[in-house]
C-alpha cells in the first residue's frame, strides 16, 4: 500500500501519528507525509528549519514533505493565522511537491484544526485514491468550548466548512463511540468507524535505564499530570486539590509539560506557598515511560464543557498501559473509561474538593490496592488499545475502504 499522510503536527513534534506511522512502515506500508514546519508547543520554528520554502526529509522509513507555515506563536489570531497558512501551503503547495507520485489512500491525522482535512480533500481528487480523516476534535464545538471562537456568525461558517470536509471524505475514523452522532449530523452518508487511540508499547514495558530527576517525584505519595497545560484542562482543579492538602507533606504534585496557564499556575503556587505542587517543564517523549511508571498516581483533567465529555484524552491510553492507578478528573468518556477498567477513580470535572477526596482515598489505600489497580488498567491496554492492533486493524480500514470506493470523476 502507498499512503500519504497528512497532518499539520509530526516529528519532531511529539504526536500519537508519529508512532502510528513508524509502525505503517514496519508492516510494509510504503508511507509518505505531507506536514508543515514544527513549532508545537513553543510557538517557534524548531531549529534547523526555515520557516520559508518546501522541505523534504525521511525519518524511520517514512518520506516526509514540509510546507511553510506561520509559527503559532501566542494568542487567538496568531493561532487561527497558524492553522489557516498551513491549509494554504497544503493546497498551493501540496499539489506542486507531490505531482509525480502516486497513492493508494490517504490518510488525514486531525488534531485540531480539522481544516487541515482541505488539502487532503482536493490531493485526493488529483491523485483518484480515497481520503480517510481520523478525527481527533469536534469542530466547531471545541473552538467555542475552549473560547478560541465564540461569534456565532464565524463558528456557523466554521461548521459549513466541516460538513464540507466530512462529505467529501470517504471514511471518518472516531477516537470514541460519543463522537459519532455529532459528526454523523454533518457527515450525511460517510462511513464512520470507531478506531481508538493508543499509546507506543514503550509505556507497557519495564523503563530501560535511570529517568531524569523530577522534584517531588520520588518523594512520598506523588500524583503526576502529564501534558498540556491549558484551559481545556481546567488547571484550577490541581491547584485547589494542592491548596486543600497542604497539610499532608507525603503528598506531591507533579504537573510535566507546558502550555498557556503553566505560568499562571506558578505564580498560584507561589501565591499559596503550595511548595509541593512542582512544574519543572517539559521532558523529552521517550523519558515519559519511565517518569510515569515511578509516579504513585496518574492524574487526568479536562473542563466541564459539553464537548469534552464526548473526549477520551490521548493520555488515558498512556495511563492505562503505564500500569499506575488513575485519577481521573472529568465527565463522560474519559470518566466511564477509567471506572469500566478498574483503573482508578473518577470524580466530577472542575471539582477540586472530590479531586482532593480521591488523592486522599488512594493515599489511604494499600499498596497492593494500588497495584491492583494499575494492573487491571495495563490488562484493559492490552485488550483495548494495544498499538500494534490498532495499526493492524487502521491498516485493515484502509484496505476495505480502498476496495469499496469508487472514483467520483
Amino acid at each position: 500500500m502507498r499512503l500519504l499522510v497528512l497532518s499539520q503536527y509530526y516529528w519532531p513534534e511529539s504526536f500519537q501519528i508519529n508512532d502510528v506511522v513508524a509502525s505503517l512502515v514496519r508492516q510494509g506500508v510504503a508511507v509518505e507525509v505531507l506536514t508543515g514546519k514544527p513549532n508545537y508547543p513553543s510557538g517557534r520554528i524548531f531549529s534547523g528549519y526555515r520557516t520559508r520554502g518546501c522541505g523534504r526529509q525521511r525519518h524511520q522509513g517514512a518520506l516526509i514533505h514540509r510546507v511553510p507555515l506561520l509559527a503559532r506563536g501566542r494568542g487567538a489570531w496568531r493561532l487561527a493565522l497558524n492553522y489557516l497558512s498551513f491549509v494554504l501551503s497544503g493546497l498551493v503547495c501540496g499539489p506542486a511537491i507531490l505531482r509525480n507520485r502516486r497513492f493508494d489512500a490517504i490518510l488525514v491525522y486531525a488534531p485540531s484544526p480539522v481544516l487541515q482535512a482541505l488539502p487532503a480533500v482536493l490531493l485526493g481528487r488529483l491523485k483518484g485514491c480515497p481520503v480517510a480523516l481520523w478525527v481527533q476534535d469536534l469542530w466547531p464545538e471545541s473552538l467555542s468550548a475552549t473560547g478560541y471562537l465564540t461569534n456565532r456568525a464565524a463558528l456557523g461558517l466554521v461548521e459549513k466548512a466541516v460538513a464540507f470536509i466530512y462529505r467529501h471524505t470517504d471514511l471518518l475514523l472516531v477516537p470514541s463511540p460519543a463522537f459519532e452522532a455529532p459528526i454523523r449530523a454533518l457527515a450525511h452518508r460517510t462511513p464512520i468507524v470507531y478506531h481508538p487511540n493508543s499509546a507506543e508499547e514503550t509505556f507497557a514495558l519495564p523503563a530501560r535505564g535511570e529517568p531524569p530527576a523530577v522534584e517531588g517525584l520520588n518523594s512520598g505519595f506523588s500524583v503526576l499530570f502529564a501534558g498540556n497545560i491549558g484551559s481545556a484542562q481546567a488547571v484550577e482543579t490541581i491547584v485547589e486539590a494542592a491548596s486543600r492538602l497542604k497539610a499532608y507533606p507525603d503528598i506531591h504534585f507533579v504537573v510535566l509539560g507546558d502550555g498557556s496557564r503553566r505560568e499562571w499556575m506558578r505564580r498560584q503556587a507561589r501565591a499559596r506557598e503550595l511548595d509541593r505542587l512542582h512544574l519543572p517543564g517539559r521532558f523529552p517523549v521517550e523519558t515519559m515511560p519511565a517518569l510515569m511508571q515511578r509516579a504513585s498516581a496518574l492524574l487526568v483533567t479536562l473542563a466541564d464543557r459539553a464537548i469534552f465529555r464526548a473526549t477520551v484524552p490521548s493520555k488515558v491510553q498512556a495511563y492505562l498501559a503505564a500500569g499506575r492507578p488513575i485519577l481521573a478528573c472529568l465527565n463522560g468518556e474519559g470518566a466511564r473509561l477509567v471506572t469500566m477498567a478498574g483503573a482508578g477513580l473518577a470524580v466530577p470535572a472542575e471539582d477540586g474538593v472530590a479531586l482532593a477526596d480521591a488523592v486522599l482515598a488512594l493515599y489511604r489505600m494499600y499498596p497492593e490496592q494500588r497495584e491492583a489497580m494499575g494492573a487491571r488498567g495495563r490488562a484493559c491496554y492490552r485488550r483495548h488499545f494495544a498499538h500494534e492492533m490498532l495499526v493492524d486493524r487502521l491498516i485493515g480500514h484502509l484496505r476495505s475502504m480502498r476496495q469499496g470506493w469508487k472514483d467520483p470523476s
